[in-house]
């Protein structure tokens, strides 16, 4: 009797939102400390290098892992603000070998910085639809990007400073997050909190 053809089993994906949020939480940490002044008169070079490999390629591979596994909302939410990291890095680089204009730098991440903010309002609205500690991220994200965008249009070092003061607290809630989908991955059950559903959005249709 002709034996019967199996299809080989797909290897099971890991979760890759703790990366996501991980690679997120620590670039946005040290950028926004360089932001609020607490670098005194250091360079921030150093965001450099997170930004392209650890906030920009990292949090893209999980972007691109969160589509494996068909999650719409990680998968956009992650190679979005992978794609924000390389671009804000590559940005960075040019600056710091004379390629722009010192005084193109304040409205260009004005700019820039007023278009994340859109997109986040969006994501912001549907982060409400999976828990309260995701919400946490997108909504302080939210208040961070429209402070630097002030900031940077204005020139005020008032609103930038404000606005690194938040990103690190965004990235403590992204953090947070991070840990407790690891936690709950190795335990098989929750055991951080965080939160329930903040908003449905509606019912779905049967």
């Amino acid at each position: 009797m002709a034996q019967e053809m199996r299809a080989p089993a797909v290897p099971a994906v890991a979760d890759p939102a703790p990366l996501g949020l991980a690679a997120f939480a620590l670039t946005t940490f040290i950028l926004s400390a360089h932001n609020a002044g607490l670098f005194g008169n250091v360079a921030n070079t150093v965001v450099v290098g997170l930004a392209i490999f650890y906030g920009g390629l990292a949090q893209f591979a999980a972007g691109m892992w969160s589509f494996r596994r068909g999650n719409t909302f990680t998968a956009t939410a992650f190679s979005t603000y992978g794609a924000f990291w390389l671009s804000l890095g590559t940005y960075l680089v040019l600056d710091l070998t004379g390629k722009v204009k010192a005084a193109d730098v304040l409205p260009s991440l004005g700019w820039f910085l007023l278009a994340f903010a859109i997109f986040n309002t969006y994501m912001l609205l549907w982060s409400a639809r999976i828990n309260t500690a995701v919400f946490g991220v997108f909504l302080t994200l939210e208040i961070t990007e429209i402070l630097l965008f002030l900031g940077f249009f204005s020139g005020s070092d008032t609103l930038i400073k404000a606005g690194g003061y938040l990103g690190i607290i965004t990235a403590l809630v992204a953090w947070y997050t991070s840990a407790a989908d690891v936690v709950s991955s190795m335990a098989g059950r929750p055991v951080w909190p965080v939160g329930q559903v903040v908003w449905k959005g509606g019912r779905r249709r049967p």
